[in-house]
């Protein structure tokens, strides 16, 4: 049936920051679905409060709002737009709560705005525990025993008739938030509070425990006609018990007979049916009784899912478009599948090959966390691979993980004792415990896993025992060698097996003709050619990459989504896609990470899914032979893989490594700084403990130890005293092996300044000038920072564009520079320079209109500022503030207190013509609200009481209560400001903490110093982000806090898209592919 033409604009919300559980996978279903519909001639207004992603770029919608995700913005937003309709299903969790919350509260009847792609009684049924439960059993399907609570006294009867173990879960929330496994009756009552608090509608979901039982999930499609597409089935490695989002998959599904496929297949359809869901694509989960076969169904969503993102990927079936599509009113069989070019997209795909996923954690940024994996998500990212064999797919995903393994080797115990606990490393666990002859069923029996995975890893380990063994120069050794790869052994792990080089190995492999070839990924099992060249590598088949004759360059991606390390470098590497093919040059992309746009068919000319590591890179490079490589976007992931490409021969395009290396390298850093004369901080080279405690007594103490080479502030630490430097030291010298780190005075009381930078070599034009708003020693991705400065004196303003501009020339940079200062008593000094991308790139490109990424990209090519028209520094209307959004919630055991080393997942941007306004949207965008009455607690150090006095008067005046501990009351009441005084923690009860958690705070400033107040405030804390009360550990975001207050007390909001601001046209404009 044709599209719908009693629609001409369409509102889509998209799913706001990334966070644990719901990441950059929708920043790619959002974009996909935009471009969909963009074709198809609808207008399209996009809400997202993410500036780092594709998604919000101003080319991409028609309307596009960097505004907070609440139902009360999006209808004031659709009263000033007036859509025609809401597509919510490509946003996530959000963009289902958003329309749930619009539909039942009036908003969409009162505009005339009808929902697309999913009913409201179908949102209802699958998101409300109980609704879904009894329609399942209305329907005669499966179900696990249980229903919901929104009190204690009911979750105890309904444990009482489920029985222990079981599962607490949270209605309505997204990446198990809230969900916890209850084994006795003490725990329930801590578990049900978490989930109720977690909530949308404050109930919890109470369930029988099912753990142990194998987990699948298959992702589905239909539409109006009745046609009913199985995309992909996926099969957790681990079993029920640990949550998807944390699980190594594997697609297609490996241990299903076709009958028990075909019985899934016919549930999931029947799910659809009894839920309502008549068109778009949906996510259906079930659990198999591995003894008995047993099945039933977990849970369904009704739109597009975190693991569409790894279907589409897997399969080459873009479900987030024809979710749109079908959404409009076409049916499947109406749409052609763009890989074959000749199939409908009701021609189910068939997988030839392997895929596999495993996620990446990063608890070493949170110490103290519980590191047990369990029914609530805490992996930030995730890596894809894709091979003949499960084998060769698994070998490769751990390659491309970046954790400093090359093979199921590299990491874990043997102890099959230990396999029980889910971990970050259990896999490696499992293969060690193979490899020292446990039998299969015995470490079965302790994980869980199916023993068809097992197998296949001991004959991974077979396999590497037959190297250690082979005589070198035997006839047996091409065979041996080959199977090898053919089993996705990297040439590095061959090489410690043969106590060679990696190099020597793939010198050796060129001579016995072992070489890749690269397969495309075709839907339908080579049934059909594909025309999209996405491709990845094997060693059993015909070489089908066909590379063309035309001018190409290579970007190099980022690898998974990590800690300081996410989506705002893929933003840059597809901005660099648009703009390389704009200048006609055929563009390839490498990359690993299912969830980014970069890695969709249609963003770059040519796709290799393949780790980022040198042999992988090498291997496409001899396919394609391209002009150049760019290594600058993908943040420190290809930086690292600069010198190998050197000395191989490739072509690096714009700054040149020598350049990055000099500005990775505290040491040859600090010289040059010395040599231009600009200020740096008082510092010292140390390459060991003995060095280190030199520099810090030369110094003096605080000192900031910073290792070279690494991303995200990793292993950086504020040091206040001898007895603390030897950990930490060790922390970074672990963290950058063979490299010097640097030992800083450490500036107290300095505020910071980011500066965004264009340079051709020749000419230095800044992006922007952000001032963080946080003080010294916050990580710059950590901190919440505002475009333009609005604290920053010309006079500084004028040294810090000098500085930039000298150091741009000086290290020859061809494309972005990234340059932080530290402004105290009135002198500019630089921190470090980075001559790549950064990860403000986005945010200040959506602030200023000025795409610096697309820019840096033309240069590199070949272009010169003056020839872009590319002259001067942006003009910033109004003023544009990006804060973090912090996943402590997600990481018990976590401190909620930030520091130099980066522990945010994501950000948001809240945009308004005066500063208080904008840093009130940013902090509704990123979840914790400001009060606008109620008490606020202050627990601050000596240092800063004298600043506090300030901020507590301000709230004073506008009504708070003031609460504080001791000594921050005592000078309070000097002051004559009304305080009420409470007992610290180690004062005993009642104390801060039981205030907290009975719910009589309401905000709290908590600044510790010294040992005593540092455990303290670990419990402050801990207690505030349990409870959701905006928690400010610096005075520059309380005095921040108070504009805003003030600010949202005046309810004046505006809103008004990028387009408006900037005065674009984007109907008819050139827009991303």
């Amino acid at each position: 049936m044709p599209k719908r033409t009693d629609i001409r604009s369409i509102l889509i919300p998209g799913s706001g920051p990334i966070v644990i559980g719901q990441a950059a996978e929708f920043d790619y279903s959002g974009t996909q679905a935009i471009k969909a519909l963009r074709r198809e001639g609808y207008r399209v207004i996009l809400v997202n409060s993410n500036p780092a992603t594709i998604m919000t770029d101003p080319d991409l919608a028609d309307a596009t709002y960097i505004e907070p995700t609440t139902p009360e913005v999006l209808e004031a937003i659709i009263a000033q737009e007036r859509p025609d309709a809401l597509l919510p299903t490509v946003g996530g969790q959000t963009g289902l709560n958003l329309a749930l919350a619009l539909s039942e509260n009036g908003a969409l009847a009162r505009h005339g705005v009808t929902l697309l792609g999913a009913s409201l009684e179908a949102i209802q049924a699958a998101e409300d525990r109980r609704r879904f439960r009894d329609l399942m059993l209305a329907a005669g399907l499966p179900v696990p025993a249980g229903g919901p609570a929104q009190s204690l006294a009911e979750a105890e009867a309904l444990a009482e008739q489920a029985g222990y173990p079981l599962l607490v879960r949270a209605s309505f929330a997204l990446g198990g938030s809230g969900a916890s496994w209850v084994y006795q009756p003490a725990e329930l009552a801590e578990a049900v509070r978490k989930a109720i608090a977690e909530s949308p509608i404050g109930q919890a979901w109470i369930e029988q425990s099912i753990m142990g039982w194998k987990e699948f999930e298959l992702e589905v499609m239909a539409d109006r006609a009745g046609n009913f597409v199985v995309v992909c089935s996926i099969e957790n490695l681990d079993p029920m018990g640990v949550h998807t989002g944390d699980s190594i998959t594997v697609a297609p599904a490996q241990t299903l007979t076709d009958r028990e496929y075909q019985v899934l297949r016919d549930l999931a359809r029947r799910v659809m049916q009894a839920v309502g869901v008549q068109t778009g694509g949906a996510n259906v989960q079930f659990a198999v009784n591995p003894r008995t076969g047993e099945t039933v169904i977990i849970e369904m969503n009704p739109r597009v899912s975190r693991s569409s993102a790894l279907a589409s990927k897997a399969t080459g079936f873009p479900i987030a478009k024809l979710a749109a599509l079908v959404a409009v009113g076409y049916t499947l069989d109406e749409i052609t599948n763009d890989i074959t070019g000749q199939t409908k997209a009701a021609f189910e795909p068939s997988l030839d090959y392997v895929v596999i996923k495993i996620p990446r954690w990063t608890f070493e940024k949170f110490p103290g966390v519980d590191a047990t994996l369990g029914p609530q998500m805490k992996s930030v990212g995730e890596v894809m691979a894709l091979g003949s064999t499960f084998a060769e797919a698994l070998n490769k995903a751990v390659q491309s993980l970046e954790i400093g393994v090359d093979a199921l080797d590299g990491g874990g115990k043997g102890d099959p004792e230990g396999l029980a606990r889910p971990a970050e490393h259990r896999l490696f666990a499992v293969y060690r415990a193979l490899q020292a002859g446990a039998a299969v069923q015995e470490v079965a029996a302790a994980t869980g896993m199916d023993p068809w995975f097992l197998e296949q890893l001991r004959e991974i380990a077979n396999c590497q025992l037959s190297i250690v063994n082979c005589q070198l120069g035997s006839p047996e050794w091409p065979l041996v060698l080959r199977r090898a790869k053919q089993m996705g052994f990297a040439d590095s792990h061959l090489g410690r097996l043969m106590d060679w080089h990696g190099q020597d190995v793939r010198a050796v492999r060129r001579e016995l003709g072992i070489l890749p070839t690269f397969q495309r990924v075709d839907t339908c099992a080579a049934e059909f050619e594909a025309q999209t060249p996405y491709l990845y590598s094997a060693y059993a088949h015909e070489d089908e990459a066909r590379p063309s004759d035309r001018r190409k360059i290579m970007i190099l991606g980022s690898g998974p989504n990590r800690i300081g390390q996410g989506v705002e470098f893929d933003y840059c590497c597809c901005q660099a896609a648009y703009a390389l093919s704009d200048l006609g040059f055929e563009t390839i992309m490498l990359n690993c990470n299912p969830e980014t746009v970069s890695t969709d068919y249609d963003t770059a000319d040519r796709l290799y899914f393949e780790p980022l590591t040198l042999e992988h890179v090498l291997n496409v490079v001899e396919v394609e032979r391209p002009e150049g490589v760019i290594v600058q976007f993908g943040g420190q992931t290809p930086l690292n893989l600069a010198a190998g490409l050197q000395a191989a021969g490739v072509p690096i395009l714009g700054t040149s490594p020598q350049s990055i290396w000099l500005a990775e390298d505290r040491e040859r850093f600090a010289a040059l700084l010395a040599e231009l004369d600009i200020p740096q901080p008082h510092n010292a080279i140390a390459r060991s403990q003995e060095e280190a405690a030199a520099a810090a007594a030369q110094i003096g103490y605080p000192v900031l130890v910073r290792p070279s080479f690494v991303l995200g502030g990793r292993a950086m630490a504020v040091v206040s005293d001898e007895s603390q430097l030897a950990g930490f030291v060790e922390q970074a010298l672990a963290a950058s092996p063979g490299q010097p780190l640097l030992v800083d005075q450490f500036m107290e009381d300095a505020y910071e300044i980011d500066v965004d930078a264009l340079c051709d070599g020749q000419r230095v034009v800044i992006g922007a000038i952000m001032q963080h708003i946080e003080e010294a020693g916050v990580h710059s991705g950590d901190s919440a920072c505002v475009l333009p400065p609005y604290k920053v004196s010309a006079y500084h303003l004028d040294f810090i564009r000098d500085y930039s501009e000298r150091l741009g020339l000086a290290l020859g940079v061809r494309g972005l520079m990234n340059v932080q200062f530290a402004i105290k008593d009135d002198i500019v000094t630089v921190l470090e320079v980075n001559p790549r991308a950064s990860r403000t790139v986005p945010f200040a490109s959506k602030a200023t209109g000025l795409p610096l990424a697309r820019i840096a990209a033309q240069v590199m090519a070949g272009k010169s500022l003056a020839e872009l028209g590319v002259l001067e520094e942006p003009r910033v209307d109004g003023f544009f503030v990006k804060e973090a959004v912090l996943p402590f919630k997600k990481l018990s055991g976590s401190d909620a207190v930030l520091g130099p080393e980066m522990r945010s997942t994501g950000e948001v941007m809240g945009h308004a013509s005066r500063f208080g306004h904008a840093f009130a949207k940013s902090q509704l965008a990123a979840g914790t609200p400001l009060p606008l009455k109620g008490a606020v607690l202050f627990s601050v150090n000596d240092f800063d009481k004298g600043a506090a006095l300030k901020i507590a008067r301000d709230l004073h005046r506008q009504g708070f209560h003031i609460l504080a501990t001791p000594g921050t009351a005592d000078a309070l009441r000097r002051a004559s400001i009304p305080v009420q005084t409470v007992n610290k923690v180690s004062q005993g009860s009642p104390h801060v903490v039981d205030m907290i958690r009975s719910g009589q705070v309401d905000l709290i400033l908590n600044t510790p110093l010294g040992p005593r107040a540092q455990s303290d405030g670990l419990l402050i804390r801990q207690a505030a982000t349990a409870m959701d009360v905006p928690l400010l550990t610096t005075l520059s975001a309380a005095a921040a806090a108070v504009a805003a207050i003030r600010a949202l007390r005046g309810k004046d909001f505006r809103y008004r898209s990028m387009q408006a601001h900037y005065g674009l046209r984007t109907r008819g404009a050139a827009s991303p592919r």
